[in-house]
């Protein structure tokens, strides 16, 4: 006999509050946790994949994480100084593109530039502070030893999580599998899927998505020299989740950017644009709907939602579970929606839905 609705409700919430409460309280400890178990999910296919070829679980995840490590290498030892020194560089330069904003529309637009004019007067801190505050916390994390400690914890730690956890995965999963209350494993696992197909789309397919862009948006910029191209490239990447968001920052940052190198070579400046136009294009006729797929189930709202109520309450772990959250919380509401369309509450005694009039007048 199941356990009464009302004990049921009870238990599970207390699950969630526990939950919540332990990622409250355990903060950044869990952070090479988090990410382990993401990069081990991401990874998950690729091993399947190979195992099907011929391999043992353990070949196949050490394959992957020699081509794993091999990756990260090359990224400590070119990508990321060259990063730190052009967002440093950027971090410097601030105070004199405002200056040089501030020129341009004082010859322009005089009357909104004139003396002791907020615009004026805002333009002239907004870059002193960006160089003062992005300085200071810029040099306060590659200097802090607490910061460098954490880094190599980080660097140590999240890669074994990842190991391990790749290598158990079909073990875990048959564990929790075989733990789930009898009653209600159908319904689990019909959810469960469910939620592992929206991930799958969302995290596997976008991550690759903003991967492919920001390597094409970072090398494309730089290839046509404009200063900092690395930075907004990556940036633009990054920020691809949430859709036209990446493109909006990264195009509005590198158009800006380029405006003030290549005054009056228009060609330079068309030209990237145009390098973004075409990062949308194969990005929306391509890559999204070969990589994602058109059903995704997560609405951009409900992401930056969650992105920013998890970020806000549990910081940037927080802002890591977000989405898998978000992706569990949307087909959980759907799952309950489709109960209640199906029950008495809705459809009534009789049964009959009775479709809302419309007015044709």
């Amino acid at each position: 006999m199941a356990l009464p609705v009302r004990q049921q409700v009870t238990y599970w919430s207390i699950a969630t509050v526990v939950f919540l409460v332990v990622l409250w309280a355990l903060g950044n400890v869990i952070l090479p946790f988090v990410v382990g178990g993401a990069v081990a999910y991401f990874l998950d296919p690729v091993a399947d994949r190979l195992q099907r070829a011929g391999l043992s679980r353990v070949l196949s995840t050490a394959i992957i994480f020699v081509f794993l490590i091999a990756i990260v290498i090359v990224s400590l030892l070119v990508i990321v100084p060259l990063l730190i020194q052009q967002t440093n560089d950027l971090i410097q330069s601030a105070p004199d593109l405002f200056n040089q904003l501030r020129s341009w529309l004082t010859g322009r637009f005089p009357n909104l530039m004139e003396d002791g004019s907020p615009l004026r007067q805002s333009l002239g801190s907004i870059g002193q502070t960006i160089q003062e505050r992005g300085g200071e916390l810029l040099q306060t994390v590659l200097s802090s030893a607490a910061g460098v400690v954490n880094i190599l914890v980080f660097l140590v730690v999240a890669p074994v999580v990842a190991f391990y956890l790749l290598l158990d995965w079909d073990r875990m999963v048959a564990r929790i599998d075989d733990l789930l209350p009898r009653d209600h494993v159908h319904t689990i696992r019909h959810l469960a899927k469910e939620i592992d197909r929206t991930l799958a789309s969302f995290i596997r397919g976008q991550g690759t998505v903003c991967l492919i862009l920001g390597t094409f948006y970072a090398a494309a910029l730089m290839l046509v020299g404009l200063q900092f191209g690395l930075v907004v490239g990556l940036i633009a990447g990054l920020l691809t989740f949430i859709p036209y968001v990446g493109a909006l920052v990264g195009g509005v940052l590198s158009i800006g950017l380029a405006l003030f190198q290549f005054w009056g070579d228009w060609w330079m400046i068309v030209i990237v644009g145009a390098i973004f136009q075409v990062g949308q294009m194969v990005e929306g006729n391509i890559l999204t709907p070969k990589l994602v797929g058109s059903s995704v189930g997560l609405h951009p709202v409900w992401l930056i939602f969650a992105l920013s109520a998890f970020g806000t309450l549990f910081g940037f772990v927080g802002m890591l579970v977000a989405v898998p959250v978000a992706a569990a919380l949307g087909v959980v509401v759907r799952f309950v929606i489709g109960q209640y369309k199906d029950g008495l509450l809705y459809r009534g005694v009789s049964g009959l839905v009775i479709e809302p009039e419309r007015d044709d007048a």
